[in-house]
């Protein structure tokens, strides 16, 4: 997340309506994907429950327990789902820190740096970890597809958790270098000062601007190469597995195109400066739409596209649900039964 293109205009200049407006808008969304993307890792976790209580009701208990591992079998042990809600959890954290952040430069201007530092550096991370998650993501289509003999000892849940504990130390290598440099540039006054809460005004060395552009440039050149490589693998693949192929096919350019609105928040000081020029005027309006479309909207499409999209996440999400309406169904009527019980006696 380019975290200094967050609004930066004094709160003193703006009307008290309007930024009570806008941060409710901003809190809203966050809140209503936040609650959709919880959904899904709920569903992931805990689905099974559900299905127990709902089959040991109308069958026997073998036959329970069989539907209660096929779960456990289908999402915990499938890499693809792991990585998916690997991306699911880290959107969530991106959302919820850029929406702090965005409600701070609002209400309070400066905030204390060492406070501020901890929140960029967790911000920036999870915004570096999306394209080398989807990164991820692809070549487990292409192995899956081209190279299925050898998906089941490449793709472990072992070498999942460490690809993911990869992903997380190359997104460090995206920030924490500036941190260090920070530690030995800045005098101990500046750690306790107070700053607009933004990469650019608290990462202030020419080092770290350059460091960052080239560090965005290189992961989305290799992302992108990773995304074209295993499309058009997966696209001359074996005839034999062609509906499989069609499908990892179109979840590659899926992929793609989450990786294109991940593109947005690098070119967006640009885009900003652009309209700023076509409209003085509405300086603070353009920022504030800007930011509800590349940083917002983006984390909107993973749940529906990902999770929505998937037959079998889709299956289970929709019969734990429906386990939850017939559960208080009969909930409700128990407890009917139960006060009529004395008048009837």
């Amino acid at each position: 997340m380019n975290v200094s293109s967050l609004n930066s205009t004094s709160p003193g200049t703006r009307s008290f309506a309007a930024a009570a407006y806008k941060n409710v808008i901003v809190t809203v969304l966050c809140i209503a994907i936040n609650y959709i993307n919880g959904t899904l890792i709920h569903t992931f976790r805990k689905h099974q429950v559900c299905v127990c209580v709902c089959v040991h009701t109308s069958i026997h208990m073998p036959l329970a327990l069989t539907l209660i591992s096929s779960p456990l079998q289908i999402f915990y042990s499938n890499p693809r789902y792991i990585l998916f809600i690997h991306l699911v959890m880290n959107d969530m954290l991106q959302l919820t820190l850029s929406t702090l952040l965005h409600i701070i430069s609002y209400t309070l201007n400066t905030f204390s740096v060492s406070s501020c530092l901890l929140l960029l550096i967790l911000a920036v991370m999870a915004t570096f970890n999306t394209p080398l998650n989807l990164a991820g993501m692809a070549v487990e289509c292409y192995v899956a597809i081209c190279l299925p003999l050898h998906h089941c000892r490449i793709c472990t849940v072992r070498n999942t958790f460490i690809l993911m504990s990869l992903i997380w130390f190359v997104s460090s290598l995206s920030i924490m270098p500036d941190f260090f440099l920070l530690l030995a540039t800045e005098p101990l006054s500046f750690f306790t000062s107070k700053v607009l809460c933004a990469r650019d005004f608290v990462f202030r060395s020419s080092y770290s601007l350059k460091k960052r552009d080239a560090s965005h440039i290189v992961c989305l050149v290799l992302v992108w190469l990773t995304l074209l490589y295993t499309y058009f693998r997966i696209l001359f693949a074996a005839k034999g597995a062609k509906g499989d192929s069609k499908k990892a096919r179109n979840t590659i350019l899926l992929h793609g195109f989450q990786l294109l609105l991940c593109m947005l928040t690098y070119v967006r000081p640009m885009f900003e400066q652009a309209l700023v020029f076509l409209m003085t005027r509405r300086h603070a309006d353009i920022r504030f739409a800007s930011y509800v479309f590349v940083q917002i909207i983006p984390r909107f499409v993973s749940p529906i596209v990902y999770g929505l999209r998937d037959q079998n996440f889709r299956k289970y999400m929709r019969r734990y649900l429906l386990c939850r309406v017939i559960m208080r169904k009969n909930h409700r009527e128990n407890n009917a039964v139960s006060d009529m019980k004395p008048a009837v006696s």
